[in-house]
């Protein structure tokens, strides 16, 4: 049977996904990939992906990605930083370090695929083409942060978790006695810890974090800001009193300013992306209509997605978006399958 090379992290997700493709007769070896954090020498995890792979009796690797982390991802988390946006690591991380690594490391060891945990489907076309597919559980499904993933990469990729929901893979977990059984899903980013973020950003993106005016969008000064990195386009936290809520509206760098303004002054049905992953490889025939996510958690809205002269792609929604943020990734889905995704780089105001 073929060999697949499994990312093992420590958690549930990837522990199960080695059991059910042992269960499916692939030779599978576990690989976990030491990544940089701020403030601790080992990656989180390890010892728990060492101990399942001992448990499920499957031969284990550490790769060091330290140094591979650092520059393409924390170093490109501080400039987006720097520039007064609001970055999504993971999206990156996942095609410039975890999949380069993975895919390397198959190489050099002989193993036609490799494996993740991730909630997501991939298909195969009658034209040989591979297609990323939410998952069947869509409360659980990752394919937004997989959107960055090229023909390279699908592959190369089983995701055995496609068709599972979450009590499901505890479940499975549980009853092959597996320690991680009861492990929490991770949430904060994985090189710094949630209560060390505002330090995080002081110590790396020091530029970023010096205090400035704060004024409304006709000019009003309403007080001061603690720095800009520190808050996010649609934010209401943490702003001035005033008579009515306010939420921020744009970061202006060169003045240091922070604007901000009522509910009907924010949001825009118009935002431009860069630069943007086709997964097919090829950019579709634009314009296109299709549904587009602008976070994560963010509901699909029907869009337009046409050509740009910049190189992207502008993006015409069908109603006006609250939280249209720049350095958040913009993914574009027909129906269920994921045509593409990139970074949101303004809001076309």
């Amino acid at each position: 049977m073929a060999k697949v090379i499994v990312a093992m992290s420590g958690g549930v997700d990837s522990a199960v996904t080695a059991a059910l493709l042992i269960k499916q007769g692939y030779n599978v070896e576990g690989l976990t990939l030491q990544l940089w954090h701020a403030n601790r020498t080992n990656q989180k995890g390890l010892e728990s992906a060492r101990q399942v792979a001992a448990q499920l009796g499957i031969p284990f690797h550490v790769v060091d990605a330290r140094e591979s982390f650092q520059r393409e991802i924390v170093g490109a988390f501080i400039a987006s930083h720097l520039a007064n946006e609001t970055p999504n690591p993971c999206v990156l991380c996942n095609r410039a370090v975890k999949w380069a690594q993975l895919i390397n490391f198959a190489d050099a060891h002989g193993a036609e695929y490799v494996a993740t945990g991730h909630y997501a489907r991939i298909f195969q076309t009658p034209d040989g083409k591979f297609e990323l597919w939410r998952a069947s559980d869509l409360a659980k499904d990752q394919s937004y942060v997989l959107s960055n993933l090229t023909q390279r990469e699908l592959q190369r990729s089983i995701f055995p978790l496609s068709e599972l929901r979450k009590p499901e893979v505890r479940a499975i977990a549980q009853s092959l006695g597996l320690t991680v059984s009861d492990t929490p899903d991770s949430q904060d980013l994985c090189f710094v810890d949630h209560e060390d973020y505002p330090q995080f950003l002081r110590d790396y993106a020091p530029a970023a974090t010096q205090p400035g005016e704060i004024r409304t969008i006709n000019g009003q000064l309403l007080g001061q800001h603690q720095g800009l990195a520190f808050y996010t386009i649609g934010q209401r936290k943490g702003l001035p009193a005033f008579s009515e809520a306010l939420y921020v509206l744009e970061k202006k760098s060169e003045s240091n300013t922070l604007i901000v303004g009522t509910a009907s002054q924010l949001g825009s049905s118009r935002f431009l992306v860069r630069p943007v992953n086709w997964i097919s490889g090829a950019a579709p025939t634009l314009p296109i209509t299709c549904d587009v996510k602008i976070r994560y958690r963010a509901n699909p809205v029907n869009s337009t997605v046409s050509a740009s002269s910049d190189g992207g792609v502008m993006v015409e929604t069908d109603q006006r978006l609250r939280d249209i943020t720049p350095g958040q990734s913009a993914v574009f889905y027909e129906g269920e399958k994921v045509l593409g995704g990139g970074i949101i780089r303004a809001d076309g105001r």
